[in-house]
């Protein structure tokens, strides 16, 4: 009798977990086409404002499409974040290992996400470092890597990143920032809302520390060292910019 209970709670669970990646391979693919209308950062950061009673919360995002964003903006978030972008299929290897090996003696938690993984965060699941969130992180970022293109995933980063307490998204971050859509964003501009996004709660665009700033001028570098936004039409970013033949 146990082991009939047992065998049925065993293929029950087999057809909870197939139906779940079932629905995560299908909403992943739905979204290859249909723009997210936010994402369970957005979500998690709205609920935590609201539980807190924070009045003054104000989520500012506005989806545009990739060729309404400037290309020095793409550049300098891959100079900043992900540099590999073009060529990893979803992790940075040697990142990760460089990270494992320098959080072996440090106090500070170093990460080594790349873009396609922070898609994979901000989108799809919550804010955290449980081994159970890491797993869904990894499973989610091959499903992106195999079913978007390199373009979608840098749209879909764009658009939902934070770059400030409430402010996701590009075309949010020029508006508040800078009074500008986010297609006139010049590459000094470009490069100071790059500077902040591994902490845009601490680190400020409208009040930049001389950390910030000199994390602006080394972006400034990184994205003329890349070649600068006629790199981008390499992963077809911006084809009209291709340096290819």
């Amino acid at each position: 009798m146990r082991r009939s209970w047992f065998r049925r709670l065993l293929r029950l669970a087999s057809w909870a977990v197939g139906a779940a990646v079932l629905l995560a391979v299908a909403v992943v693919l739905l979204l290859r086409w249909v723009n997210p209308p936010g994402s369970a950062v957005m979500a998690e950061a709205a609920l935590g404002a609201w539980m807190d009673r924070n009045r003054s919360f104000v989520l500012r995002h506005q989806w545009v499409d990739l060729e309404a964003i400037a290309p020095t903006l793409a550049l300098a978030v891959v100079a900043a974040e992900d540099q590999k972008f073009p060529e990893h299929r979803g992790f940075d290897v040697e990142a990760i290992e460089s990270a494992y090996e320098l959080n072996q003696h440090s106090h500070r938690v170093r990460g080594a996400s790349t873009i396609s993984q922070q898609v994979a965060k901000n989108v799809f699941l919550w804010s955290g470092r449980s081994y159970l969130r890491k797993a869904l992180e990894a499973g989610f970022t091959v499903l992106i890597e195999t079913l978007w293109p390199k373009r979608r995933i840098l749209e879909v980063y764009l658009n939902v990143a934070e770059f400030g307490p409430g402010t996701y998204g590009a075309e949010a971050a020029a508006q508040r920032f800078f009074h500008q859509p986010a297609a006139r964003l010049s590459l000094a501009e470009a490069a100071l809302l790059a500077a902040v996004l591994p902490n845009p709660r601490h680190w400020l665009v409208a009040a930049p520390s001389t950390f910030v700033l000199q994390r602006r001028d080394w972006i400034e570098g990184q994205m003329r060292a890349l070649g600068g936004p006629e790199m981008l039409g390499e992963i077809d970013a911006y084809p009209n910019r291709s340096r290819r033949p």
